[in-house]
């Protein structure tokens, strides 16, 4: 509900941001070629067709509506024809939606189940073609879950991945899970075209069976469970099968389960001790674990502490882990000196190979996260930054895995120096500058590596080598506008142009899309670029681009304008209108 709700205030927004100019220029003088509502009649009669996206037919029973009004609204005919009279003439929102289809997304690649899609512009007059509206049918992922033992596969967790784009790299993202029913049948339905991974989370052999071990259970407990699978039949997203499901398509993916015995891991924490004589207070502490694979994915299978023995526990069947453990002082209670310093964290490698694990130490220690050096390369003409903003580096994990799309800050300042870190778990990861105000990045190095093409490599104590972040002032802007022949307006479906301005040189500054449309002047000016040559791409639709990726962008139909910017120069650029 929580998404639904962001998505109606965003359409808001856009309709806010939509009808506002309209409105106003309704009431202005007409330019020359441009259509004019003066003239027309104060109602008039929206009529078109819906289509079927994938096959060109026409759909039956689609609801077109106006946006915010319930009460006005046609169903379409068999041949896929509505009409709605009584429309008063000028900017309106349409809405179109059909069970089983979905509307343009409102950012491509998302995920989501019964997507409604962003409202349609429409200009409506007394005299006006057909609206044309195209929905694309939904697929659906659906198999058969078998145990090895033969019992019912009732109530196995499946969880969806699929791949998509964020911030220029192809990432996997999580979408939703589902239950399998009584006869050990499971669907996802509502998927866009796309690729996915299927996965299922750990379960116990019976109801009775605790995922975790029970308090101040010894050594030897075990329990038969089935394991966490990646579809077909592997024990990490390296093996999943792709499945690659196009508009409209109906997949099967059936996986069978095998019982095995799952061994009683257990490790304790190691204090650092308050003085050579006093040794750390557990109690003092509240204790967390997270347990992962060899490469850093975080996997399915929980751990919890066990208050009477003092021990991190999981139960797991055979294979490699790593265990990340952090531990922070209770409230009101202290750990010696450094209890307000934040976390304990710290992480051990080991094996399950048929038998329990015990006895596993894990040294925990407060950790120093290494600060950013920034440094700033003054323009001789450039007036002097606004040291009010702040600059923050963000970081994002370069695991391959569905983790990677969670964006976390690591440290931020607002003048030339150290920006204070904070901690971050270990792991690889890609880096984002957000910068104050007239500034632009001129490089980001952390030990001589280029972090544009390189992930950083976090460690407990921080970056593994230092990071340099150097930053000018003599940044470029460049005004991108419309050509004269798509900035008219006219009745029907107002066009909208999704255009990324991608540096051809380095950057770990991420590439916001811009969105032009004639209504709101058909164009628009970026600051604070950094000098050196662009390609602009301009998509007549929403588009999720990979433009970190080389290989994507060669496979462009369109091989995008090129535009050389100089420092502290304002550029104009007269788009493209992009081809067939």
């Amino acid at each position: 509900m929580a998404s639904r709700t962001i998505r109606q205030r965003l359409c808001a927004s856009l309709c806010a941001a939509f009808l506002a100019p309209l409105l106003v220029a309704a009431q202005d003088a007409t330019p020359p070629g441009q259509f004019s509502p003066a003239t027309q009649a104060s109602v008039a009669t929206l009529h078109g067709v819906v289509r079927n996206a994938a096959t060109g037919e026409p759909l039956a029973r689609a609801l077109v509506r106006i946006e915010g009004d319930a009460d006005t609204g046609a169903l379409t005919g068999g041949d896929g024809r509505f009409e709605i009279p009584g429309v008063a003439v000028g900017p309106q929102l349409i809405q179109v939606r059909k069970p089983g289809f979905r509307d343009r997304p409102y950012a491509a690649g998302a995920v989501v189940v019964d997507e409604i899609g962003p409202a349609h512009n429409v200009w409506v007059a007394a005299e006006m073609p057909d609206v044309v509206f195209t929905l694309a049918p939904t697929g659906s992922i659906q198999g058969q879950i078998e145990l090895s033992s033969g019992d019912p596969a009732q109530d196995i967790v499946v969880e969806l991945v699929r791949r998509t784009v964020a911030d220029g790299r192809a990432i996997w993202q999580a979408g939703g899970l589902t239950k399998t029913n009584s006869e050990g049948a499971y669907r996802f339905a509502g998927l866009a075209e796309g690729t996915y991974v299927l996965y299922t989370d750990p379960a116990q052999d019976s109801d009775a069976a605790s995922t975790l071990a029970e308090a101040g259970s010894g050594g030897a407990a075990a329990r038969a469970g089935y394991p966490s699978v990646f579809y077909p039949d592997a024990r990490d997203p390296s093996g999943a099968a792709r499945i690659r499901l196009r508009s409209g398509e109906q997949a099967q993916a059936n996986m069978t389960l095998t019982l095995e015995p799952f061994h009683l891991v257990t490790a304790t924490a190691v204090l650092p001790q308050t003085s050579a004589s006093t040794p750390a207070d557990h109690a003092a502490m509240s204790y967390t674990a997270l347990v992962m694979d060899t490469a850093g994915h975080q996997l399915a299978y929980g751990a919890k502490f066990d208050g009477e023995s003092h021990t991190v526990q999981a139960l797991l069947p055979d294979g490699n882990y790593s265990l990340l453990v952090s531990a922070v002082p209770r409230m009101g209670r202290s750990s010696g000196d450094d209890a307000d310093a934040g976390p304990l964290v710290g992480t051990v490698d080991f094996s399950v190979v048929g038998h329990p694990v015990a006895n596993l130490r894990v040294p925990v220690s407060a950790p120093r996260p290494n600060p950013v050096q920034l440094t700033l390369l003054r323009g001789e003409t450039a007036p002097v930054a606004n040291q009010n903003g702040l600059t923050t580096v963000l970081v994002s994990l370069a695991g391959g895995w569905i983790d990677d799309a969670m964006v976390s800050a690591y440290a931020s300042g607002s003048a030339p120096g150290p920006l204070a870190a904070a901690y971050t778990l270990p792991g690889a990861y890609w880096v984002h500058t957000h910068l104050q105000k007239g500034l632009c990045e001129a490089s980001f190095t952390a030990g001589g590596a280029n972090l544009a093409r390189e992930p950083v490599i976090i460690g407990l104590s921080g970056s593994t080598a230092p990071m340099d972040l150097t930053v000018r002032d003599d940044c470029a802007r460049l005004t991108l506008r419309l050509p004269q022949n798509l900035t008219t307006l006219a009745p029907g479906e107002e066009p909208f142009y999704t255009i990324y301005v991608v540096p051809d040189f380095d950057s770990t500054a991420d590439v916001e899309p811009v969105t032009l449309r004639p209504s709101t002047g058909g164009s628009m000016t970026l600051e604070d670029l950094a000098p050196g040559s662009y390609h602009v791409y301009m998509f007549d639709a929403p588009v999720q681009l990979e433009y970190r990726n080389p290989a994507a962008l060669a496979a462009l139909p369109n091989p995008g304008q090129s535009v050389s910017l100089s420092p502290g120069v304002a550029s104009d650029l007269v788009l493209e209108a992009p081809g067939p």
